[in-house]
């Protein structure tokens, strides 16, 4: 199969240059502080005392600062979906860059981690140089009391290093409980871990305000490895020879200060004589600049978020659909959302904490203020939320007048936010491809389309939706033939394309019902071909742009991806999109 250039360009190829990039500055920052520390005249003493450990903590924590700051852009939803929104990102390729805003992420998080491995080796090397290598002659530039002190008081009996090893501690729960298997076994812990993020900032700002490490402040006046012979004599050292020869009658006494120095040994010494003994002073804590615009951000999102989700949304009608699928619909003053955004449902009396996204699958418009979300009961926390919901009522809940509804639980609804669906309908074509619950997403499209399809870029919409149950088709399959009548009383069947596959199952099967008739001449038996299935597709979009957007298993989503990056003969671009919650 091979590769167009062109595709994976614009598919996964922008990502991956942006990766590079971003690996790149974060080395050449590294190499960068690591120079500067191991050649810098102000350090001269400190480097003298730490060696390399003073390089590679100082080059590292550098790194970390770059990080600690950027890692939560992304996690600024509200920002994102602005920036997505008010077209203020005019170009589709750089919002579809927002859309890996998760990658980008994760990969702020993976080198925090590196780093912080770096940084913390290179610090147990400096404990260690404190206390052997105390110098009783700068004394203001020791961290360790005396030589040989226990290095272990260094960690755990000074701020800098009692926070470090805090810090230490938060960042393996939040890495391990961040991996795949905890996540998709007990989302929880990961939530609550997570959050220790806060923990983490709080206690990086006071690690850094210990000024452990020094640099020396007057370099002029006292040059790394100068010669003071006010001191070297008052000590009972030896002269260099130079002075015994010049200045024999000052060998034993002090070198008056108001002389002064004889220009043959300026020239011809080795060293340069200073006027004053040297001066260190603490860093200004620049871990402080790095984080606290990006942090107070963060914060302050997360009070508008707060103040915009405080009031608890009206909980319409609660419908049971087969294969534990739960509908809720609701309304809220002032709402607004977008096909294809998500948003994120806290209910109190489930967890007081805990919350979690949703897609949209209907979104409010002039004539209907409803919106709606489909969820699949799997997990505590959507079987609680289940429980709640059907507490007084059958697993066939109909849906009642306002004034009628029962007493359901306070939800609260934080949203919406963006997503990569959202361009489905800035394409000429697009390919939708679904597994299973997978379909919500495409959902508010088409409910979209229902109410006007005309006033969208799409002109051709390839809906393909795999499930292992009959039964599943039947969540939208309502909506699906309203599209499809709709379509052909407006005289362009052609629209839409729908391919509905069973993948599991014992012989022929229908969805049940006169009304279906539409879909039960689209439902097919197995697994979609794909490659003949972009082939086709190709063949009647040529010289095109095809938008291609998968919710579902990660098998199917490879497939899809690579598909994308093959080239064809007919000349047609396929771009690859793919759901991925922040």
């Amino acid at each position: 199969m091979a590769l167009s250039w062109r595709s994976w360009l614009a598919n996964e190829g922008s990502k991956h240059l942006f990766l590079f990039f971003w690996l790149s500055l974060n080395v050449w920052l590294f190499g960068k502080t690591f120079l500067l520390y191991n050649q810098g005249l102000q350090y001269y003493y400190l480097h003298q005392m730490l060696g390399l450990g003073l390089c590679v903590s100082r080059a590292s924590a550098s790194v970390l600062n770059l990080n600690c700051c950027l890692v939560l852009l992304p996690m600024c939803r509200v920002l994102l979906a602005f920036l997505r929104g008010s077209q203020k990102v005019a170009s589709k390729k750089t919002r579809r860059l927002l859309d890996k805003s998760k990658t980008f992420h994760v990969t702020c998080g993976v080198t925090i981690c590196i780093f912080s491995v770096l940084h913390v080796s290179a610090h147990l090397v400096n404990a260690l140089n404190f206390s052997e290598n105390y110098n009783e002659e700068f004394v203001t530039l020791n961290a360790a009391n005396y030589r040989g002190e226990d290095p272990r008081k260094l960690l755990f009996a000074t701020v800098p290093g009692l926070t470090g090893v805090i810090m230490v501690l938060v960042l393996f729960l939040m890495c391990t409980a961040s991996t795949y298997a905890i996540r998709v076994s007990n989302y929880d812990i990961f939530w609550y871990t997570h959050n220790l993020f806060f923990v983490f900032y709080m206690l990086l700002m006071l690690h850094v305000s210990g000024g452990v490490l020094k640099y020396q402040t007057n370099l002029e006046e006292h040059p790394p490895g100068c010669f003071n012979p006010n001191k070297t004599l008052r000590q009972n050292l030896t002269a260099p020879k130079a002075f015994e020869e010049l200045f024999p009658d000052y060998t034993t006494e002090p070198f008056p200060e108001d002389l002064p120095v004889p220009e043959p040994f300026v020239q011809n010494s080795f060293m340069r004589v200073c006027s004053e003994e040297p001066k260190f002073q603490s860093h200004f804590p620049e871990t402080w600049f790095w984080i606290s615009g990006p942090l107070c951000l963060y914060c302050m999102e997360r009070l508008y978020r707060y103040i915009r989700s405080n009031k608890p949304v009206t909980i319409t009608s609660v419908i049971s659909h087969p294969s534990n699928v739960l509908e809720v619909r609701m309304m809220k003053d002032d709402f607004e959302a977008r096909p294809g955004q998500y948003v994120i449902l806290h209910c109190p009396r489930v967890s007081a904490l805990e919350s979690h996204p949703f897609t949209l699958t209907m979104c409010p418009t002039d004539t209907k203020a409803t919106f709606g979300v489909h969820l699949k009961v799997v997990g505590d926390w959507t079987e609680r939320f289940r429980d709640l919901l059907l507490l007084h009522s059958n697993q066939d809940t109909e849906i009642l007048p306002i004034f009628q509804q029962r007493r359901y639980p306070k939800l609260y609804v934080d949203g919406p936010f963006g997503s990569p669906f959202e361009e489905s309908l800035n394409y000429e074509v697009s390919l939708c491809v679904a597994g299973g619950i997978g379909v919500t997403p495409f959902a508010s499209i088409l409910n979209t389309l229902l109410d006007g399809w005309k006033c969208y870029k799409l002109r051709r919409l390839y809906f393909i939706w795999v499930c292992r149950d009959i039964e599943s088709f039947r969540w939208f399959a309502d909506l699906l033939c309203m599209l499809h009548n709709k379509l052909w009383q407006e005289n362009r069947p052609d629209y839409i394309n729908i391919q509905l596959y069973l993948s599991q199952t014992d012989g022929i099967q229908k969805i049940i019902g006169e009304k279906y008739q539409a879909l039960n001449s689209r439902l097919l038996i197995g697994r979609p071909r794909w490659k003949l299935l972009f082939d086709d597709i190709a063949k009647c979009n040529r010289r095109k742009t095809i938008g291609v957007f998968c919710c579902g298993p990660n098998k199917i989503s490879k497939i899809l991806h690579k598909l994308s990056n093959s080239s064809n003969s007919y000349g047609t671009r396929f771009e690859y999109n793919k759901e991925s919650f922040s």
